[in-house]
């Protein structure tokens, strides 16, 4: 008898240990996603959250036999915010990936959570060079402004602009812009008239553009967050700056997919560096506008909207290198070293630096089937962030 309650006792606690470990592996698969829904950066989050939802629909919501649940808050790019949901997120929904961030602050005040709770953080936006240094845990699926600032530095002497002023947005990605750019430009023989920085919170442009004006640049080199760009080409384009025979050359974020066709003539001509354009000619970009367009009621995808995609990408193939079991460790090793065809052409995340090395390409803005595109017309490969060189 007694040995027949020990066989039985036995077999229960069996039944409840593959109960624990079958709820275990059913349990959700959460990826905390902080973007600014609201606010001034409003049109990052709407693209990044799109985009996310598009990678879920085409790709399941189900990896390695756990379901993939988002959740989405929104920080309205204001860094304490940011800070308060990311503990909230790791604490209270105990989330397996941290994912967002729409500007550098929000990354930075995120990078100790992420740090003292060994949680993963994909960036998908933030560009300063140094964001991915703040904390061992962070791989960032988006772009560095030193990637795209020195491609048109080169650019740029050997097309007539000897003379240049740079005005860039007064925070980390604008430093950075502002730096890259001008030592490069400098060491190619060019002069820097000016260098101007404008206030990251409500921007009032024109003082800034009348005193280009003054000072008659062959080019204005411009830097600006994602959703300023439209307010920046209006008033050049008001003060008659392309008429006085002033250049407007700019990384990709001010010529955004997102407003160009608002934009109007005035952006015609412009040449810019980035890392993708909705006219990248691919069979991925392709099929990825069409279906971004199909799910968005024609919203044209940017380059925030390839940062997203791309990090669903690397954090549903890292999970399913850990067979769904996930785990912060294991989920990192996963990301590092991911090569793949992104929409904007082949990507690498960097296994020492976790940042990505992807394709910068000079482009301009022209007119194609009545509708203003960023054209490709020539192409850096294999970029590498030249801040992490420094």
């Amino acid at each position: 008898m007694h040995k027949r309650t020990l066989i039985q006792a036995a077999a229960c606690a069996a039944l409840l240990a593959a109960g624990g470990a079958a709820f275990a592996q059913q349990a959700p698969f959460k990826i905390g996603l902080i973007l600014p829904m609201t606010g001034q950066q409003a049109t990052t989050g709407r693209q990044i959250e799109a985009a996310a939802r598009l990678w879920i629909a085409q790709n399941g919501d189900t990896v390695a036999g756990r379901k993939v649940e988002l959740v989405l808050k929104d920080d309205a790019s204001v860094p304490d915010q940011t800070r308060r949901l990311a503990q909230e997120l790791v604490v209270n929904d105990k989330v397996d990936v941290l994912a967002g961030m729409g500007i550098t602050p929000s990354a930075m005040a995120v990078a100790p959570i992420a740090t003292q709770s060994r949680t993963p953080l994909v960036v998908m936006a933030a560009a300063t060079s140094s964001i991915t240094e703040a904390s061992p845990w962070i791989v960032r699926t988006s772009f560095t402004l030193p990637q795209v600032s020195v491609a048109l530095a080169d650019w740029a002497p050997k097309n007539n602009i000897k003379s240049v002023v740079t005005l860039v947005s007064d925070y980390g990605p604008g430093i950075d812009a502002e730096r890259f750019f001008s030592e490069r430009f400098l060491f190619n023989g060019g002069k820097v008239a000016d260098k101007l920085r404008v206030p990251l919170r409500s921007p009032d442009f024109a003082p800034f553009l009348q005193k280009v004006r003054d000072l008659k640049p062959d080019a204005l080199f411009v830097f600006v967050p994602s959703g300023a760009g439209a307010a920046v080409m209006k008033q050049f384009g008001e003060r008659g700056m392309d008429k006085a025979g002033i250049r407007l050359i700019a990384t990709g974020d001010v010529t955004d997919d997102d407003q160009l066709a608002d934009m109007g003539d005035v952006a015609l001509g412009v040449v810019t560096s980035h890392h993708y354009s909705a006219a990248h000619p691919s069979a991925a970009n392709k099929k990825f506008v069409e279906a971004f367009q199909k799910a968005n009621k024609n919203l044209r995808p940017n380059f925030m909207a390839v940062g997203g995609y791309d990090g669903m990408r690397v954090i549903y193939e890292s999970l399913k290198k850990t067979g769904g079991k996930g785990g912060g460790q294991a989920l990192l090793d996963g990301m590092k070293g991911q090569i793949f065809e992104s929409p904007r052409g082949p990507v690498f995340i960097d296994a020492q630096t976790r940042d990505i090395v992807q394709n910068v390409y000079l482009r301009k803005v022209e007119r194609k089937d009545g509708q203003l595109y960023n054209v490709e017309f020539d192409v850096l490969k294999d970029v590498k962030d030249p801040g992490k060189t420094k």
